[in-house]
């Protein structure tokens, strides 16, 4: 079945200038890049993009300069969630305001050990204040960052109560037999893998499609799996480009996840202002680099 979002996002990285603010013009050279290299849609300022080391105006200001540069707004997904329900309402209404496809919330993360109810109060705050028809919300599960995981009684409340609005989640804890029984209990949510090599085996189980880190790099391959893995006299194709996503998600996993794919993006666009981080994050040390970069050489980067 279809889902009202769906298909191949990047959980894009974003570009830090020398003074520690986003690097706007490279962020949308980036963005209209993933766009033709494959993708279906940008989940910008997602956990891949550092959003939490950044300040709302500085969000605001990244989704505006991908639209200024001609990215369709339709296409950007941004996540919008901060442990303030009002900076959340804030980000979020400038995303449906510039007509963005969507907007990614994570749970308010600072509090552990917090319950349904009040997980379902923080989303339904921010959704009634936002008071738009246009709101379409994709909830974000990654408790193994945010330590505060979305349950599927919270997920059944959230979509009988705010029907049409609450039509996806994004599932990074890595589970292939949790998301699959996501997709089983909510036929109409559309499950979006976390991680690359998952999209296929969750497609084959009524998923929607996936928001990855490797799809910063690889968005073809993904998409040479979105569009042909039902078909099967292509499935030596398919086979093929999910044996390159494997390859290329575990070299992105060979060191400290993000500053890996930065350094990976750093050699893929040849711009050397790629490798900035945002603290507490730092840079790959040299000999790292060099051996990421050497593996992508063999990858056939």
């Amino acid at each position: 079945m279809s889902h009202i979002i769906e298909g191949v996002h990047c959980a894009a990285a974003t570009p830090i200038s020398p003074g520690r603010e986003p690097d706007l013009p490279l962020f949308a050279a980036h963005c209209r890049a993933l766009l033709d290299e494959g993708c279906h849609g940008i989940a910008m300022l997602g956990t891949t993009g550092e959003a939490n080391s950044f300040g709302v105006a500085q969000r605001k200001a990244l989704v505006e300069a991908a639209i200024e540069a001609g990215v369709p707004a339709g296409a950007l997904l941004p996540g919008t969630s901060t442990p303030s329900v009002a900076d959340t309402i804030e980000l979020t209404r400038h995303a449906v305001t510039a007509g963005t496809k969507g907007v990614v919330l994570l749970p308010p993360f600072y509090y552990k050990n917090v319950s349904d109810e009040g997980l379902f109060r923080f989303y339904a705050d921010v959704i009634e204040g936002v008071n738009s028809d246009a709101l379409r919300v994709v909830l974000y599960h990654i408790p193994q960052v945010s330590q505060v995981p979305i349950s599927h009684e919270l997920i059944a409340r959230l979509m009988a109560e705010f029907p049409g609005t609450v039509v996806g989640i994004k599932d990074s804890k890595g589970d292939m037999e949790a998301m699959g029984a996501l997709c089983e209990a909510f036929p109409d949510l559309g499950v979006l893998a976390g991680a690359d090599p998952l999209m296929l085996p969750l497609l084959r189980k009524g998923g929607a499609g996936c928001i990855t880190a490797t799809s910063n790099l690889r968005a073809d391959a993904l998409r040479v799996v979105w569009d042909n893995w039902q078909d099967p006299s292509k499935a030596a194709e398919v086979e093929a480009a999910q044996d390159r996503i494997n390859a290329w998600r575990e070299l992105t996993n060979a060191y400290v996840q993000l500053p890996t794919v930065k350094a990976m993006l750093a050699r893929k666009r040849g711009d050397l202002a790629w490798l900035a981080m945002m603290p507490p994050l730092v840079e790959l040390p040299d000999d790292e680099r060099a051996a990421v970069w050497a593996r992508m050489d063999e990858l056939g980067a």
